[in-house]
């Protein structure tokens, strides 16, 4: 009897922790696209390969100025979102002759100022739980 007790705790604390160490998903919703003309492409980065070539990248199709994604099986972990309006589908984002951004473009956590995003103005944490950003051009 102990020993079915015994295989019985185990088996429930295996459990419990595989479901705990599971990858997360991180749902991103621009919530202010100012046409539905074209679409949004998202690209999900940590510290390391920030601004370069993403973790997972993804386009989301714009309704009534709305657009959401999900990125699937992300490990625990820092990480930062960009996305952009790519308004002519020409699948990247376009700039003046003076290098001034022509689309509209955001980051996580909503703290743009002059200039690229930064991964510490855009970072947030994946824990135990599933994640929910709300981003804003």
């Amino acid at each position: 009897m102990k020993l079915i007790v015994g295989l019985l705790a185990a088996t429930m604390l295996f459990i419990s922790n595989s479901i705990l160490a599971q990858n997360k998903t991180i749902t991103a919703t621009v919530v202010n696209v100012s046409s539905d003309s074209g679409k949004v492409g998202f690209a999900l980065y940590n510290k390391d390969n920030f601004m370069m070539k993403p973790i997972q990248g993804k386009e989301g199709k714009i309704k009534d100025g709305k657009t959401t994604v999900v990125f699937e099986n992300v490990p625990q972990g820092v990480y930062a979102i960009t996305c952009y309006h790519d308004k002519n589908n020409n699948g990247k984002m376009d700039f003046s002759s003076n290098r001034m951004p022509l689309e509209d473009y955001g980051a996580s956590n909503n703290n743009m100022s002059f200039g690229p995003p930064q991964f510490e103005d855009a970072k947030f944490t994946v824990l135990d739980k599933n994640v929910s950003l709300e981003i804003r051009f």
